[in-house]
């Protein structure tokens, strides 16, 4: 992954099965879509089923998809994709990103974060791209913190690509290297949707 700015930001797509369902849609729908949208990366995020599910479904989206694809957090399903993307307790998990790499070797590794110390410890990663969160609430999952507008001078710090990620809109205008899009793109795709919990 190449750093893009002075360019126009591109999609990250976020396949997430559990919004798929919210949103009554395929996985084909999902990916038609970013392919309408030009998305330059799909990663698919699957946080319910056994990991023979989690592959089956993955599998189905390699299939569909013939860009970068990235796996969430299971670094055993990095051969049937382009890499995978860490949370913070998965690097806690591993105890270093060196282990994680003779894992995954020269595959697309990438790490979420949430404050400028973890962008600054980030740098001295061998990583090829942080995600940088939550710019706003999101539904898909439980957020702590949310950074806003603060976010996008932290990203500044990085010596890695930025996506920023946590309730991005396709309309947000991002002076970073990827926005993170999940469910604005279901939304875009799907009939008016009522999320009877608010």
């Amino acid at each position: 992954m190449q750093s893009k700015k002075g360019v126009s930001v591109m999609i990250y797509a976020l396949c997430d099965f559990d919004l798929l369902q919210k949103y009554n849609l395929s996985c084909e729908d999902f990916i038609n879509r970013c392919y309408e949208l030009d998305v330059e990366i799909v990663q698919y995020r699957d946080k319910n089923f056994d990991l023979d599910k989690i592959k089956e479904r993955l599998l189905l989206v390699r299939r569909l998809w013939d860009k970068t694809l990235i796996v969430n957090d299971y670094i055993e399903l990095a051969e049937y994709c382009n890499g995978v993307h860490i949370g913070q307790g998965d690097l806690k998990k591993y105890g270093t990103i060196e282990s994680i790499r003779d894992i995954i070797g020269d595959k697309i590794l990438g790490l979420s974060t949430h404050n400028k110390e973890e962008v600054l410890k980030a740098n001295q990663m061998d990583l090829d791209y942080i995600g940088l969160g939550a710019y706003r609430q999101t539904s898909t999952k439980d957020v702590s913190s949310v950074g806003g507008k603060k976010l996008l001078e932290i990203a500044k710090l990085s010596t890695h690509p930025v996506a920023i990620i946590g309730g991005v809109k396709l309309s947000d205008e991002l002076d970073v290297d990827y926005k993170v899009i999940g469910s604005d793109i279901c939304k875009s795709i799907s009939p008016p949707y009522i999320d009877n919990k608010k």
